[in-house]
């Protein structure tokens, strides 16, 4: 995380800029390094043109793990809105692959595809299970979204009125970031 004189100065930056503790830093340092094999990044292993970078960093890393942080009990309704709002955007960001401000059905496939392509039983299925889900986002979307809109893409507009309603705390949220349960992750 840098020389030992700089790492107190640095590691508070990466806590003011990403929300964790000074210990939850430490912990996903440890963990950084173990996944390089102690190297200064880790290589993007996607293979073809996708993905944003062919290497992380730590703070990259940091940041990316920010948005699968816990809420914090004193968050103020604006505060959790705004902190909804930024997770939602990671989301939306992670299927809309060429940055086209829309999710088309051809990236949706992709991103599933992808998430099932280690299961040997589910990869036929799924084309039709993204086909499905998408059609599943066009009905929340009717009446705000013209048939032929749905085949041109979701704008994140669309993205979060498909998310009203569903706890986005709990679904994206990594449970191991609790000091008190990391005992048991060794």
């Amino acid at each position: 995380m840098g020389s030992s004189s700089s790492m107190p100065e640095e590691v508070q930056e990466l806590a003011d800029k990403t929300g964790f503790t000074l210990e939850q830093i430490e912990h996903l340092h440890r963990r950084f390094k173990q996944i390089s094999g102690d190297q200064p990044t880790i290589r993007n292993l996607r293979q073809g043109p996708c993905g944003l970078a062919d290497e992380i960093n730590f703070e990259d890393f940091l940041t990316i793990m920010s948005y699968f942080r816990p809420i914090e009990m004193n968050m103020d309704e604006e505060q959790l809105d705004h902190f909804r709002n930024e997770k939602l955007k990671f989301l939306f960001h992670m299927y809309d692959s060429d940055n086209d401000g829309k999710i088309t059905l051809q990236e949706y496939r992709k991103v599933v595809e992808e998430l099932l392509s280690r299961n040997p039983h589910l990869d036929e299925s799924a084309r039709s299970i993204a086909d499905g889900a998408m059609m599943e986002a066009a009905s929340i979307c009717v009446g705000q979204m013209e048939p032929d809109q749905v085949y041109e893409g979701i704008t994140f507009e669309h993205f979060l009125k498909m998310w009203q309603g569903i706890d986005i705390d709990t679904k994206m949220h990594v449970r191991f970031l609790n000091m008190d349960t990391m005992a048991h992750c060794h």
